[in-house]
């Protein structure tokens, strides 16, 4: 059986990360994906490939008259249509929504930027770090009275922007089906970020103060919620929110009397600094192998090659390998949601920039002779 998406055609303009990131998602569902880039961007050299496979891609100058026709044979056959553009770039192109509805009025119209389609920063660039510092996440992140952190993955695109916009689209296929009407989703990445602060918002409801770094109930103040040294020179974290856990690490550290003190502040201090000299004493597999079977919320602090080793992604089929167009092997991350009926998967690896051109133009239509003319105009 397909993908949950089964029959669903996505029309993806963006690029970089946030949009790639987005349709990668509903592809490994079942849609179909086309990814459209001038192939100008080449240059910039950003082709992010892990986020380009169960995709086709093909290269598209619409700033051509011929570009712009093969787009809109496109469009009136799409389910959906995404894109990443600075607000009011699509209009001054003549792609943007109120155009392509009057075409395909089911049209499920997706933009993704940092600041919204409206609002004073609309028009103002930016990147991951940017938007986090404004959402006010990047401030939450780090050693106290130090600098921020920026965090080694793109959280604003990713979880601001790519699954915001992977959200609102399914949101915007399920409304169809009831009105027969697409619509047009407005995905702002700092949005995204300002939806994620509901822990430090409660923290500042409940007693008045601003949550600052590295000194908020999760984010190390007290020792049951905080990253520790080893003696190999690793990380471990505990996570031992609840008594019943802190309980149990506290028994297997031999310092019972700190069971009633896990949130004491007057004692916060004494209890960091026993827990930073007490895992400094055991490598990090020695502490693995004394904490596993027990309940106490821990976790090893892995790199990525540790990851894609990890016996337990590798059960959960979360790291994988496929063959490429030329019969080699590539890892690839799985998928996250796992369906029972109709599961997601990984039938085709990244493909490479405009790699499909050709294919698409001829399912629409064109013949060799004009995908050639069209090549020399520098169309496609």
């Amino acid at each position: 059986m397909g993908g949950a998406l089964e029959g669903i055609k996505i029309i993806d303009l963006s690029r970089m990360l946030p949009g790639p990131y987005c349709s990668m998602i509903l592809a490994d569902h079942g849609a179909r994906v086309i990814a459209i880039e001038d192939k100008r961007y080449m240059a910039d050299d950003i082709f992010l490939s892990p986020v380009n496979r169960n995709k086709d891609h093909m290269t598209l100058n619409l700033k051509t008259k011929e570009g712009y026709e093969i787009f809109f044979k496109l469009i009136k056959e799409a389910d959906v249509l995404m894109e990443g553009f600075r607000p009011g770039v699509t209009k001054r192109l003549g792609i943007d929504y109120e155009t392509l509805k009057r075409i395909n009025p089911g049209i499920i119209y997706c933009s993704i930027s940092g600041y919204g389609q409206d609002g004073p920063f609309r028009d103002i660039a930016g990147h991951d770090v940017n938007y986090l510092s404004f959402a006010g996440i990047l401030g939450t992140i780090g050693e106290k009275d130090r600098s921020p952190c920026i965090p080694g993955i793109q959280i604003a695109d990713l979880a601001g922007g790519g699954m915001n916009a992977a959200i609102g689209i399914l949101l915007a296929l399920v409304a169809r089906e009831r009105t027969g009407e697409g619509q047009y989703i407005d995905i702002s990445m700092t949005d995204g970020m300002v939806g994620l602060l509901s822990v430090p918002l409660h923290i500042y409801q409940r007693n008045g103060m601003v949550p600052q770094r590295s000194d908020t109930f999760l984010s190390h103040r007290y020792a049951c919620y905080n990253v520790y040294e080893t003696a190999d020179g690793r990380y471990i974290s505990i996570g031992a929110v609840e008594n019943r856990f802190w309980k149990n690490l506290c028994n297997i550290l031999d310092v019972p009397e700190y069971v009633p003190l896990q949130y004491d502040d007057n004692h916060r201090e004494e209890i960091l600094d026993f827990f930073r000299q007490c895992f400094k004493k055991k490598t990090l597999d020695e502490w693995v192998k004394e904490l596993r079977d027990k309940d106490v919320c821990w976790g090893k602090v892995q790199d990525l090659e540790e990851v894609l080793n990890d016996p337990l992604f590798l059960a959960r089929d979360m790291v994988g390998e496929i063959k490429d167009n030329k019969g080699e092997s590539v890892t690839v991350l799985g998928i996250p949601v796992k369906l029972s009926d109709t599961p997601g998967s990984i039938r085709t690896a990244p493909i490479s920039f405009g790699e499909s051109t050709k294919k698409i133009l001829e399912e629409i239509g064109y013949t060799e002779r004009e995908i050639e003319g069209f090549i020399e105009k520098g169309v496609v």
